[in-house]
């Protein structure tokens, strides 16, 4: 009987590119609907690819006198922001035919799945490096002045974040925070953090989700920005503040011409832009020495 190879009878490129990407979507932190602005993907076809995303200025509201005309229609101001299609990620894997038939047949799914997770870190960190952009007064402490950290305070300072936002009228609803593992376990120590385990529901849960603290939703993450486990830059902020666009644009499966073997490339396109640097709040933080 002829051996099937994956590649040439097995592998539906556009099933298996949409199943990359439903997996990439389940594993993003910074980049997921809810933190970010998905609504201006659109079809991405190739890099450098961009999208226009429209925003409309304040409007005035007035006062209505009964048996009063109202004033004429105030004409609407826009702007536009360009958000190009900048980043390119590829991942190129073979499984051997002698390791395909001893493993369990579902090998191929988990090399995915793990092509999702190293993309998602790719992503993950291009977007989390956008904080450079935060608005100049929407910064407590800095590299020179990180915050130190403890149960004493860990609280307080997202209250801090909380207010810096307020203040520059962003929406107290959908509000987030993407917290390092070490700050996460500090607000465990804290009674007025509210566990996600506790909260009574795991439905619409976040990825990456541990709770609710001062206004946010509390998210964890490995890619929170820092300088070699210092002064970690702790993102608050709100979907309005970054778009972001992303597209599995090409997966293939191939016979690699020296081996015995299927293989699997795919390219992972996409881009972010921090269109509102106010909606964003950084905190610069350092776990304090015990």
């Amino acid at each position: 009987m002829a051996n099937s190879n994956l590649a040439i009878d097995n592998f539906i490129p556009e099933i298996w590119s949409a199943r990359l990407l439903v997996s990439l979507k389940k594993s993003l932190v910074y980049g997921q609907e809810g933190v970010v602005n998905r609504d201006y993907e659109g079809e991405i076809r190739q890099m450098g690819d961009t999208v226009r995303i429209n925003s409309i200025g304040p409007i005035t509201v007035g006062t209505y006198t009964k048996n009063t005309d109202i004033g004429n229609p105030e004409t609407l101001t826009d702007a536009q922001t360009v958000l190009t299609i900048d980043q390119a990620k590829y991942f190129n894997f073979q499984v051997d035919d002698i390791d395909r038939a001893q493993q369990n047949p579902k090998v191929m799914d988990a090399a995915m799945q793990e092509a999702a997770y190293a993309l998602r870190d790719a992503a993950d960190k291009h977007i989390a490096g956008l904080y450079t952009g935060v608005a100049a007064g929407n910064k407590i402490g800095d590299d020179a002045t990180p915050k130190e950290v403890d149960k004493t305070n860990a609280y307080e300072l997202l209250v801090d974040l909380a207010v810096i936002l307020t203040d520059a009228k962003v929406p107290t609803e959908g509000r987030w925070v993407v917290v390092p593992p070490w700050f996460y376990g500090t607000l465990l120590k804290d009674d007025r953090f509210i566990d996600a385990s506790k909260a009574g529901t795991t439905e619409g849960l976040r990825n990456g989700q541990v709770g609710m603290a001062a206004g946010f939703t509390v998210l964890q993450s490995h890619n929170v920005p820092n300088a070699s486990g210092t002064k970690y830059k702790i993102i608050a902020g709100h979907p309005i503040a970054i778009s972001y666009a992303e597209q599995i644009n090409k997966v293939e499966a191939y016979r690699p011409e020296k081996r015995f073997a299927d293989a699997v490339k795919g390219l992972h396109l996409y881009g972010a832009k921090l269109v509102r640097p106010g909606a964003i709040a950084v905190l610069t933080a350092n776990k304090k020495s015990t």
